[in-house]
């Protein structure tokens, strides 16, 4: 390993570093997966909450940890944790993200978030595909689509990328009040 703290072997990042984790049935040969869904639990959501971004993303910060444990908010509700919430693991076993799979009649809509630092490095399709393929894998029956803030060129162009189309547009309420949203449904084929 470098001594270089900015090397891609220190990171910390998906898909950065040697690939450490395989699953048992995964042959020698075959290239591991950027990332991997697994159970959200309170360490992850701990950290989450802790996540800073840069404006105008910064809207998406969650609260302390400690105040969502006593309002029961979200991911601090064990039951709605384990019921929709998941981790975004990265080739090392290093948080990346997390997925709500919200379900609705006949459809799973997703809410998502990735680690700052992670953002902007051309990880976001594949990131979203994960994410897609396992809410596809739950509910093989159900479409998948996503809302999208539709300022969020970025988040849309990955969103594009990983196979989702704009089929709506549309504003709803939000905390912070009026906002104009995409509706982007998933198509596999892509």
């Amino acid at each position: 390993m470098t001594d270089n703290p900015h090397s891609p072997a220190r990171t910390g990042l998906p898909g950065e570093g040697p690939a450490s984790h395989r699953q048992p049935d995964q042959p020698a040969n075959t290239p591991l997966p950027l990332f991997r869904i697994t159970p959200l639990l309170p360490d992850h959501c701990r950290e989450i909450c802790e996540w800073r971004y840069e404006p105008p993303y910064d809207l998406y910060a969650w609260q302390p940890w400690e105040l969502m444990v006593a309002q029961q908010a979200e991911f601090a509700d064990p039951e709605l944790r384990d019921a929709q919430y998941r981790a975004v693991l990265g080739q090392l076993d290093e948080l990346c993200g997390f997925a709500q799979l919200f379900p609705m009649t006949g459809v799973t809509r997703l809410g998502l978030g990735m680690r700052p630092e992670a953002c902007g490095r051309g990880r976001g399709a594949a990131f979203v595909r994960a994410i897609a393929a396992e809410a596809r894998r739950l509910n093989p029956g159900h479409e998948i689509d996503l809302e999208v803030l539709t300022w969020n060129e970025r988040a849309i162009r990955a969103y594009l990328r990983a196979g989702f189309s704009i089929t709506d547009t549309y504003e709803r309420m939000t905390p912070a009040g009026q906002a104009e949203f995409h509706c982007m449904v998933w198509s596999e084929s892509e």
